[in-house]
C-alpha cells in the first residue's frame, strides 16, 4: 500500500509540473524574455517565430537552426500585437553573406496574425541564412526586423513537446487509475506483484 500511495503522490506532482505555465512557455524556457525564436519590431512588440521541416523531421520544431537542405520547409510568423495585423509586412529569406534572394512574399496584410511561408525544396545549400521582416504600416515609419538561421545542421528547439506528451499520456493513465476501478485493480495486482520481487 505504501508503494500506491508514493506512486500517486509522484503522479499529482508530474500533474503539478505539467500544468506549470513557467515550465511549458516555448521550448521549455520561463516566459517570453528567454525566447530565442522572436523577431523584436519594437521594444515590448515582437513577432514569434518557428520552423518546420515536415517531410524530413515531421515532428519537430525548429528556431535558429535546421538540420535540412533541400527539404520541403514552413517558417510560420505568429504577430503577439493585434495592431501589426492591420500593417503590410513583407517577407524575404537571403542566403548570407552573398544576399541571395531564396524565397520572397510580396507585401501584403495578414489579418489572421499568422503567417506561414512554404519553401517547397527549403533551402539550396548548407550555411548561414536571413530572414527579413519589413511592417509597412498607413502612416509612419516602416519597421524592418532581421534573424538568422543555419541551415544543414542543429536539432529540434527541445525535447520539451515530447516530454510534454509523455507526462500528459501519464496523466490521462493516472486518471483513468483513479475513475476506473477495473483498472484500478488492475495496476494494484501489478505493484503488489512488483513488490514481492
Amino acid at each position: 500500500m505504501k508503494t500506491a500511495h508514493i506512486v500517486k503522490k509522484g503522479c499529482l506532482a508530474l500533474l503539478g509540473l505539467v500544468f506549470s505555465a513557467s515550465v511549458w512557455a516555448h521550448g521549455g524556457a520561463a516566459g517570453t524574455d528567454t525566447d530565442q525564436c522572436k523577431f523584436e519590431l519594437e521594444p515590448t512588440h515582437w513577432i514569434h517565430y518557428t520552423a518546420y521541416q515536415p517531410v524530413a523531421y515531421s515532428a519537430e520544431e525548429f528556431c535558429g537552426k535546421l538540420p535540412g537542405i533541400d527539404t520541403k520547409t514552413q517558417l510560420v510568423f505568429d504577430y503577439q500585437d493585434m495592431r501589426y495585423r492591420n500593417m503590410t509586412v513583407e517577407f524575404e529569406v537571403t542566403k548570407e553573406p552573398e544576399g541571395t534572394r531564396v524565397f520572397f512574399l510580396p507585401a501584403a496584410k495578414h489579418k489572421a496574425g499568422t503567417v506561414n511561408l512554404e519553401l517547397p525544396n527549403g533551402v539550396p545549400e548548407a550555411g548561414q541564412y536571413l530572414i527579413h521582416i519589413t511592417l509597412i504600416p498607413d502612416q509612419g515609419e516602416r519597421l524592418d526586423a532581421h534573424m538568422s538561421f543555419k541551415a544543414g545542421s542543429g536539432g529540434a528547439v527541445g525535447k520539451g513537446s515530447l516530454l510534454l506528451y509523455a507526462f500528459f499520456a501519464f496523466a490521462g493513465l493516472y486518471v483513468l487509475y483513479l475513475s476506473h476501478a477495473g483498472f484500478k485493480g488492475a495496476i494494484d495486482g501489478l505493484l503488489g506483484k512488483a513488490k514481492k520481487f
